[in-house]
């Protein structure tokens, strides 16, 4: 057996012998739940999978249509409890106990991957805490959450939240996604999120439910998030929202507010933010673009495109009382302000007299920006006004997409970076050899989000930052991969293997929260 195989049986006998003590079950619409719940034998309901499971344990559901599941007890930092949907599984049925598709009910480490729901009375998924007794590190991924009535995902009172890489479409009432209830430092990111009648992306403090009233640390990035909005709200709605981050988010054709920072039932105004790096791209019939209300005063707003198609309205509305603090440039921009709620519109040179602001920023339209704003590609197009305009204060190290920044040297403005190429470590505007260096030389280490070779932005070097690279391998100088030599890509020594099992294995021995879920 070659060094490297034998290394591979080596992971997998370390892997098995970890998750021995932790039980693997199976649910399939032929089995039975008198059954033992394993693979062959699989239980029949996803309920008494979840009256059964303990720390530890993942759920495994096979194929087909199921009742949901009401889930009360939680997993701990090292043995979060799973429930995996293969593909084709779909809840077209809420739960015993409640109006919703999966409710936890004050559970933490719980892992929510894959499920497909629709038409649930309240919420596809609902993840609560109390007011005294948050839940925490809850993630929910890769779910598709069609037509329930109020809300695709919901979540209150819950810190450490992660929603990533789930689709939330046509809710009825309200909202896509839905965290709520004073939960600190959620990241929702990798989401699409489109037709839903209110916000496609909600975040409320609710003093009045307890808790401060105010969500901070939060991230929201790589969102997109179209066509929300037709009964109000915004694309990103932030309501006593403070010291986050809203990053490479694209909106586009949302019938009322593109990102709004304000306060109604918050426990402060969504003060401290950094809105940067998004692209905007506002309905005729909407709002503002960005919508900064009700003391939400020392934001930072740079880097973003922020057009308006309706006849009036335009980039910015601010209220007098969030101005202390407000700091905006470098972003593309129609030429169209208010400090008054539009009883007066203000030029982008009106705007720049009176505030001091945008100073760099510079008016465009659609066509002078983008690939194809008729079919809602929002790429840069060679040559744009956008392309080497922005500032890399503050700015994310990758793009919407994933590929790093800067791709020139400069920023761009927006939330896609031109020419970026997905796993230029190195970022010289091509993979080679020298990007393949830079990742082996870092492999394992912990690193700041975006930076060096950590190509996906989860914070650590890894195996997978080598497969982006590996799998653009001669992009950019060399000619996009065409005529390269699979042998010629280098693969991964057996020495440079062994010190990633290593780290691995160091990751088994403190079972890191950052390391179990992905944050």
């Amino acid at each position: 057996m070659s060094a490297r195989r034998l290394l591979y049986a080596w992971l997998m006998v370390v892997l098995e012998g970890h998750t021995a003590l932790a039980a693997s079950y199976f649910v399939s619409t032929a089995g039975s739940d008198s059954a033992g719940g394993t693979s062959a034998t699989p239980w029949r309901t996803l309920q008494h999978a979840a009256d059964v499971v303990g720390p530890g344990d993942s759920v495994t559901v096979r194929a087909g249509n199921y009742a949901g599941f009401y889930l009360d007890t939680s997993g701990t930092d090292v043995a979060p409890i799973e429930f995996l949907a293969d593909p084709g599984v779909l809840i077209n049925q809420r739960n015993a106990t409640t109006a919703d598709g999966i409710n936890l009910e004050g559970a933490s480490y719980v892992v929510i991957d894959g499920f497909s729901i629709t038409g649930m009375p309240r919420a596809g998924v609902r993840s609560v805490g109390f007011p005294d007794d948050f839940a925490e590190f809850v993630t929910v991924r890769n779910v598709t959450a069609t037509n329930n009535g109020n809300w695709g995902i919901f979540t209150g009172h819950v810190n450490d939240l992660l929603i990533e890489s789930n689709t939330t479409s046509g809710s009825v009432n309200e909202h896509g996604i839905y965290v709520s209830n004073s939960g600190d430092r959620p990241i929702i990111r990798n989401n699409v999120s489109f037709g839903n009648r209110s916000n496609g992306i909600h975040m409320n403090g609710d003093a009045s439910q307890g808790g401060d009233g105010i969500i901070s640390g939060a991230l929201v990035s790589g969102n997109r998030i179209y066509n929300n909005g037709t009964g109000g709200g915004s694309g990103i709605n932030m309501d006593g929202v403070q010291n986050s981050r809203i990053e490479n988010n694209l909106l586009y054709n949302n019938h009322a507010s593109g990102i709004s920072l304000y306060m109604i039932d918050g426990g402060g105004g969504s003060s401290g933010n950094v809105v940067v790096n998004n692209t905007i791209i506002e309905a005729s019939d909407a709002r503002w673009a960005l919508n900064i209300q009700s003391g939400s005063t020392n934001n930072t707003v740079c880097n973003n495109i922020l057009l308006n198609n309706h006849p009036t309205h335009g980039a910015i509305d601010i209220s007098p009382d969030s101005l202390p603090g407000f700091t905006s440039d470098y972003n593309a921009v129609i030429s169209k302000f208010t400090k008054d709620d539009s009883s007066s519109i203000l030029s982008l040179a009106q705007w720049q007299a009176a505030t001091s602001n945008d100073l760099h920023s510079f008016a465009a339209t659609a066509s002078q920006l983008f690939v194809s704003p008729a079919t809602n590609d929002f790429h840069l197009k060679a040559g744009a006004l956008a392309i080497n305009a922005g500032t890399s204060s503050l700015a994310p190290f990758a793009d919407i997409d994933g590929t790093l920044r800067p791709a020139n040297g400069v920023f761009d403005i927006g939330a896609y970076e031109f020419g970026a190429l997905a796993g230029d470590f190195n970022r010289d505007g091509s993979l080679d050899a020298a990007d393949y260096v830079e990742w082996r030389n870092s492999l394992g280490t912990t690193v700041t989000r975006y930076s060096g070779a950590d190509g996906d932005g989860s914070g650590v070097v890894d195996l997978a930052d080598y497969a982006r690279w590996r799998a653009n391998f001669g992009d950019g100088a060399l000619g996009f991969g065409v005529g390269v030599d699979p042998a010629a890509v280098p693969e991964p020594s057996s020495a440079t293997l062994i010190t990633l099992l290593f780290a691995f294995l160091r990751g088994i021995c403190s079972r890191s929260t950052r390391f179990q879920f992905g944050r």
